[in-house]
């Protein structure tokens, strides 16, 4: 067995039942498990009494630290296509219509380089698990090409089996040719749920299952998707859903409902289900997924961006509605920065949204934090990560905040990470391993991997017709 202690933090934010922040904090590893947490002083006597000799430690002085940030909703391959219908302003479903021929140019190593690069980002922004939501596999593309590379950089990796069936000519939304059968849809998705996932605590892989939208899979898909997840233990179910006025007129012209009561029409609302976005629930939607322990993940950049709207997550907090945060994108964000999009949360709920005032009281810095950590393991239904206690996976992140960015915001050191310019981590620690020290990303030659993104990403725009 090995030790790995870090001590002496300015503030520890445990996230724990009473939401604990330890001053001059410290925290003890063993293997990939937290088995103590306390004040420095106090660790020092409990090494003493327990005959430990950590194999390694981490004088963390000048510096928050936190559980990992979660992100719950991404398109790892969207960072190939950054900037393209988000420069002029086009909303999504317009968005969508640019992006989809030049998406259909993607080949396997576009899909494991832009994985790599965007997890690279998130990590480096405090993120140590990532839900990814990969829907199209164009030129024999898989999902194990995002989780070959999620394994070389040893995030925790969620990658759910997207699917789009709907095209086009069925009334659907994306074109045909980037569309799929739906008996080769339910085998890929059995294949890649058998050969990768693991449901045990501390799995560093979960499958989950994603038809992408209603506007591009059949209600059929829908409902056989999940009658597969639900055949097995704890594979979840997510999808797009209410992210724009566009998609609920959609719904009603095409299903005669709304889109959450569509879902309930499916079978698809439940605590092993959550939701990309839903922007535009009303009052009853808002207690039907209270009632139904479904989740939610607010992606409030990715809303800004494509105009979609505020989600109000004030009131689906308040109604005690499981709510995590998604970066989204890459390329309606277009950016991978996890705490960033945390104080993007805090900032829209301030902002308020129509028929409502704008209050600076209605969503606080710690309750954006609770969103990226403890809400997303909620979300995801992970009760071995989001918060720092014994027992619970070591996966925690260290932000420096003696630093240019937060000198003069000292009185509350926590609230500082987001009230102040959000920044990289000084340190991130996933399953017991150092990933990030000193804000360096350990074993990764990150100046050709971007060479490589960016070649693959030009060579898409030219096969497409754009470049």
């Amino acid at each position: 067995m090995s030790y790995l202690l870090v001590e002496h933090a300015d503030v520890l934010v445990t996230m724990n039942q009473g939401r604990s922040e330890i001053t001059d904090g410290a925290l003890l590893v063993e293997n990939n498990i937290i088995v103590n947490i306390d004040t420095s002083d106090e660790m020092q006597k409990y090494l003493h009494q327990h005959n430990i000799n950590p194999d390694e430690i981490i004088n963390s002085k000048g510096t928050v630290v936190l559980p990992g940030l979660i992100n719950c909703h991404h398109h790892l391959y969207q960072t190939l296509t950054r900037t393209l219908g988000t420069a002029g302003g086009l909303s999504l479903f317009d968005w969508l219509k640019t992006l989809y021929p030049i998406w259909g140019q993607m080949d396997a190593e576009s899909v494991y380089t832009s994985a790599k690069l965007g997890l690279i980002e998130l990590i480096l922004s405090g993120a140590t698990t990532v839900a990814d939501h990969l829907y199209l596999f164009p030129n024999g593309s898989r999902l194990d090409d995002e989780i070959a590379a999620a394994q070389e950089l040893g995030v925790r990796f969620h990658p759910t089996r997207g699917s789009m069936s709907l095209g086009e000519s069925k009334g659907g939304l994306p074109p045909d040719n980037i569309c799929d059968t739906e008996e080769h849809i339910l085998q890929d998705s059995q294949r890649v749920i058998e050969t990768f996932h693991d449901a045990e605590d501390f799995s560093m892989c979960r499958i989950g299952l994603a038809p992408c939208s209603p506007f591009s899979v059949t209600a059929d898909l829908m409902k056989q998707s999940a009658e597969m997840a639900r055949s097995y233990k704890v594979v979840n179910l997510h999808t797009h859903l209410a992210e724009t006025i566009d998609e609920n007129r959609f719904c009603l012209e095409k299903f005669g409902k709304r889109p959450l009561e569509y879902m309930e029409s499916l079978n698809w609302l439940g605590d092993d289900v959550w939701f990309a976005h839903m922007v535009h629930p009303d009052d009853d939607e808002l207690k039907k997924l209270a009632h139904s322990c479904t989740g939610v993940c607010h992606c409030p950049s990715s809303n800004m961006i494509l105009a979609s709207g505020i989600a109000p997550i004030r009131q689906m907090v308040d109604a005690h509605i499981r709510v995590g945060l998604g970066v989204d994108g890459s390329a309606s964000n277009d950016g991978n920065q996890m705490l960033g999009e945390a104080r993007q949360a805090m900032l829209l709920q301030r902002v308020g949204w129509p028929g409502f005032e704008s209050s600076a009281g209605r969503f606080s810095a710690r309750e954006a934090l609770e969103l990226a950590t403890l809400g997303g393991a909620e979300v995801l239904n992970r009760k071995d990560i989001g918060s720092l206690e014994v027992g619970k996976a070591a996966d925690f992140v260290a932000f420096r905040i003696d630093d240019l960015h937060h000198a003069g915001g000292q009185s509350d050191k926590v609230a500082s990470l987001l009230s102040c310019a959000p920044t990289g981590v000084w340190l991130s620690v996933i399953n017991g391993s150092i990933i990030v020290q000193n804000g360096e990303l350990l074993n990764v030659d990150i100046e050709n991997l971007i060479i490589k993104h960016n070649q693959l990403a030009h060579k898409m725009l030219v096969k497409a017709g754009v470049a």
